[in-house]
């Protein structure tokens, strides 16, 4: 391998991918029909200057992190997604580590939810991404690192301030996320990311001690929670969980009523929202 070989593929399969296919804008004048680097670089959430010395072989051992992030930005199947990971220097996540990699399909499908806050979670609860509308909503981890991107470790350790559980709903998502997470632990048993988490959940939190100790198991349920937002006020939406078959991804979506004095709030923050709205204070 080298980092020109890297490179190469990046940018040819940048070149393959449209903006509308990758949920953007085509306006402006366009010398091809792919991806600009500055697209790739939002879409990656990397710099545009990464993403040029990527292409220029100029930048060497690209965390797999990093290639994570590119192969979801440039729509890549498994086959292709393994081979970015090979020409990296690294070794793709195996069938004993949670994966990670969104699908197509699925990508597909949150580009056409634009209009809806969304997310998509790993099996351990790990945020792999969120739309805009959802960081508006719910605070944007996009400075987040670590066990504060996952969902479980927030619950427990951090969580929002403008979301209102009853303790009914509390008791519920408990239930369900460590459930979650100990059938995970079975099904990807290699995975030391995932071990890591459970340990820290376990002497951190008395809570989701009690419920590991209890075996806890339950299914997610559809509820509605009341969400205090500093801009828009409070909105009473429903929250569903998804699971991806075949990929263990969570999906999770917030909806409103229509015609309600919350789907006009959710629609506001649509327009104004994203613009200004931090994580949660």
């Amino acid at each position: 391998m080298t980092t020109a070989e890297f490179g190469q593929a990046v940018r040819r399969w940048r070149d393959r991918v449209t903006p509308e296919a990758a949920g953007m804008p085509a306006g402006g004048h366009r010398r091809a029909a792919g991806l600009r680097r500055e697209e790739l670089a939002l879409l990656a959430g990397i710099s545009v200057d990464y993403v040029t010395r990527l292409e220029q072989g100029r930048a060497t051992t690209p965390s797999g992190q990093v290639v994570e992030a590119l192969a979801r930005a440039l729509r890549l199947d498994t086959a292709e997604r393994a081979h970015l990971f090979t020409l990296a220097g690294l070794a793709a996540p195996g069938r004993g580590t949670v994966p990670g990699h969104i699908t197509p399909g699925v990508q597909r499908l949150l580009d056409r939810l634009a209009g809806t806050p969304v997310s998509v979670s790993d099996a351990a609860w790990n945020m792999i991404v969120a739309n805009p509308l959802w960081a508006a909503l719910q605070g944007d981890l996009a400075g987040r690192h670590g066990f504060q991107r996952n969902v479980v470790w927030r619950h427990f350790f951090d969580p929002p301030g403008h979301v209102e559980l009853t303790p009914e709903q509390q008791a519920e998502f408990g239930v369900a996320v460590v459930a979650d997470l100990r059938a995970a632990a079975t099904r990807y048993p290699a995975d030391v990311r995932l071990r890591e988490l459970i340990a820290e959940l376990r002497t951190g939190s008395e809570s989701f001690a009690a419920f590991w100790a209890a075996g806890a198991i339950g299914p997610h349920v559809s509820s509605r929670k009341l969400i205090h937002h500093p801009q828009v006020g409070t909105m009473e939406l429903d929250c569903d969980v998804l699971t991806v078959p075949g990929s263990d991804l969570r999906i999770v979506a917030y909806t409103a009523e229509p015609g309600t004095e919350a789907a006009d709030r959710l629609a506001l923050l649509a327009v104004v929202g994203q613009q200004t709205f931090a994580d949660h204070p």
